[in-house]
């Protein structure tokens, strides 16, 4: 006797529909990455409220608005197929700070950005804000999947510090691109090179503004050495 056939339920519908949703966030990610571009910048291009987009990217919108979607395919200008359509994610660099977050916040945002690595290039990887020291961070990231490494000698020292902190960036940034040529700093380049040449690494330090940061410096030597792109972590 035959199999009677399987009944589609509305368990079913919404079953698909959240997958379809999860597939969509997925891609409309690896897009955005792909361009460098930050999910505020998307928003703006798109014409579309950054908090829209954030739930469609978390897959938390099961039905957006055709409109919408729409906008987001001509802002990075795609067809509506191509939106659809599943890609493997991109790997690259993530500029990644941590200030003003919690441990909770940070690791769920790598998560959330499919993030392989993080790469750690404070000089000393100790901090006073709760689950951000060196090892204490990768017991976290390890239960989330996520590999630890310390780049130290791309850390900023003590003394070149306070040029980011008032607004003397050009001097700050030269001093740090100047220890950038010593043999170990050099290393640890090649050895981020590599990781973002292969899988999807966040680049991390303290500052929330990278402008302010030494970060900045590293991302923009590594671009150097290879074409990848860079995003800010959300």
């Amino acid at each position: 006797m035959a199999a009677p056939p399987l009944e589609y339920t509305p368990d079913h519908a919404r079953a698909r529909a959240r997958a379809l949703a999860l597939a969509l966030a997925q891609q409309l990610r690896t897009l955005r990455e792909a361009r460098g571009w930050s999910r505020e910048r998307l928003a703006k291009e798109a014409g579309v409220q950054p908090r829209t987009l954030a739930r469609v990217e978390s897959g938390g919108a099961i039905q957006p608005g055709f409109f919408t979607i729409g906008a987001l395919a001509a802002a990075l200008e795609v067809s509506l197929d191509d939106l659809c359509r599943p890609t493997t994610p991109t790997h690259g660099l993530w500029s990644a700070g941590y200030e003003g977050r919690d441990i909770d916040s940070f690791v769920a945002s790598l998560v959330e950005s499919r993030i392989d690595v993080v790469a750690d290039v404070r000089l000393t990887p100790i901090s006073r804000k709760p689950g951000f020291s060196k090892t204490r961070l990768g017991q976290a990231l390890a239960e989330a999947g996520i590999e630890y490494i310390h780049l130290r000698a791309l850390g900023n020292p003590k003394d070149n510090r306070a040029p980011f902190w008032d607004g003397r960036l050009g001097v700050g940034r030269a001093r740090f691109r100047s220890l950038l040529r010593s043999d170990e700093a050099q290393a640890d380049l090649d050895r981020l090179t590599e990781q973002a040449s292969l899988s999807r690494v966040a680049v991390l330090c303290f500052e929330q503004d990278e402008s302010r940061c030494h970060r900045h410096v590293v991302l923009t030597a590594v671009r150097k050495r290879i074409e990848v792109p860079v995003v800010q972590l959300a």
